[in-house]
Order: structure tokens, then C-alpha cells, then sequence
């Protein structure tokens, strides 16, 4: 997947960093294991994905192919390939045709494109109701030590941030967590911020401990965004106020009208 190695060298790589992985932490364990967290991408409860986007900022390490947000949209595919990558502290804000709310248990998951249950590429979340004022889920990241370019991250480690698995699952986050903020409606999320960590420790977790991951890589660095899927989500109301290209056509109809009544006139000597 990144540009420098063959794809023989790099599933090497990860092999060999897998017998390097941590002891185990206190948070969830990897997809498919008894006490995940992580939701799969046909799971019955995502109704909807993101739309849109906006604020694309890709970070340096990302080569030109890499750079399509419009992947990030719809369902996740959950393969290698079917991404927007990020670069080294880059970022993006996903939309929606609607609401995210705040129901029971998890209310949206961020879906990366990791093809193992250790090679893990993180990202902060934040979600704003106005586009304008943005706030960060906790986070926390036990590991230790640097990790290397092809190195293992133990997700057992990671609580809070993007990326905690495999691709075709997501991690989960819940709008409960956020509830009184200030400025922050939980009920009408309308934008979710990516922002990719640069692993090497110069990121701190909520706790003031510094993130590491798989540091340095290239041609697709940082992190890799698959799809955010939406568990609870409401539609936007009805509005009063006509389009604008309703009102376009009924002010042509109007003036069609008073040209027409005129013509009447005229031709009657009124």
C-alpha cells in the first residue's frame, strides 16, 4: 500500500511486526474477538453515510492518486484501495443529509482501511451542529513506544480515536460522550471531522500521553478514510421556504403572466 515497498515486502513486514505487538490493554479487543467494539460495514444498523464534504487538507506523504474525498462517500468498501487518504496531519469534514443523533449506544462509525488487526492508522474525531465550532471525543493511547514505519499498534491500547480496526469495520463512537457541551447540539450533528495523528509522539491523548502508530510512511500516509456510517440519524424537516429554482420558475410564470394580461388589454384599446 505505500508507494516505497512491494506489496510481498510490506505483508513481510507486517508478520514480522506482529510477534512485536504490546501486552494487552484495558480497551476493546480487535474485530471479531468477544468484547469488540467494531461494526461491521453490513451491519443492520447503519442507516445512513456521509453525503458530502468539505475542508479536504491532505497532509505531506500523500501522492495524487490518493487524494479523492469523493471515496470517502457513501457505504464503506472496506478493500485497500477504495480510500481518501489524509496525509501526515491532514484532514476532512463529512456531511450529511440529515441529522446525526443521540440514541442508545453508538451513534456513527469511522471506517479505515487497515488489512490487519495491528497495523493500525489513527485519527481525532470531532463533530460540530454549525460547521463552525468543532469538538473532540476523549481519546486514549497506551502504546508505549514509537512504533515503526510497518510496526504493530495493540488496539486493546486504543480507546476514543479512528482508525482502532481492520477494514470493513468501523469504530464507534457515541454522542452521549459529548452531551452539555456548550455549542454542540447532540441531537443535530451535521458535520464530522477526520483529523490524522502523526504518530511519532508529538500528538498527546486526552490525558496528555503522546500517540504513536506507524511512523514515518509515504506516497499514502496517515490516515485512511474508508466511510463514516450513521446508526442514528434523523432527516432534514420539510422547510416553508420554497427552493431557489422554485422561486426562479414561479417569478417567470408571474411575469408571463402580466405580459400576457397586457397584451389583452392592448389589443381590447383598455
Amino acid at each position: 500500500m505505500r508507494s516505497t515497498f512491494s506489496s510481498l515486502t510490506l505483508l513481510s513486514t507486517l508478520v514480522l511486526g506482529l510477534t512485536g505487538t504490546a501486552h494487552a490493554g484495558p480497551y476493546a479487543p480487535a474485530a471479531g474477538k468477544a468484547g469488540t467494539t467494531a461494526v461491521g460495514k453490513d451491519s443492520a444498523a447503519i442507516v445512513q453515510w456521509a453525503t458530502g464534504y468539505q475542508d479536504y487538507l491532505p497532509g505531506a506523504g500523500v501522492d495524487a492518486t490518493w487524494k479523492t474525498p469523493e471515496k470517502a462517500l457513501g457505504k464503506a468498501v472496506g478493500d485497500s484501495f477504495d480510500v481518501v487518504v489524509l496525509g501526515d496531519s491532514g484532514r476532512i469534514t463529512l456531511t450529511f443529509d440529515g441529522y446525526i443523533t443521540n440514541g442508545a449506544g453508538a451513534d456513527f462509525a469511522v471506517f479505515e482501511n487497515s488489512f490487519s488487526d495491528t497495523f493500525l492508522e489513527l485519527a481525532w474525531v470531532e463533530v460540530s451542529s454549525n460547521g463552525v465550532d468543532f469538538f473532540r471525543f476523549q481519546n486514549n493511547s497506551l502504546t508505549a513506544r514509537p512504533v515503526s514505519g510497518f510496526g504493530a499498534v495493540d488496539p486493546t491500547n486504543i480507546d476514543g480515536l479512528a482508525g482502532k480496526y481492520r477494514q470493513g469495520f468501523g469504530t464507534p463512537f457515541d454522542l452521549d460522550q459529548l452531551a452539555g457541551l456548550p455549542g454542540l447540539d447532540v441531537n443535530a450533528v451535521r458535520y464530522v471531522r477526520i483529523v490524522d495523528i502523526l504518530g511519532n509522539g508529538t500528538a498527546l491523548d486526552s490525558a496528555g500521553r503522546p500517540i504513536y502508530d506507524p511512523f514515518p510512511t509515504t506516497g499514502s500516509a496517515g490516515f485512511d478514510l474508508d466511510a463514516v456510517g450513521v446508526m442514528h440519524f434523523a432527516s432534514l424537516p420539510t422547510s416553508s421556504v420554497p427552493e431557489p429554482s422554485t422561486l426562479a420558475l414561479s417569478g417567470l410564470g408571474l411575469v408571463a403572466f402580466v405580459l400576457g394580461r397586457r397584451g389583452r388589454i392592448a389589443r381590447c384599446g383598455g
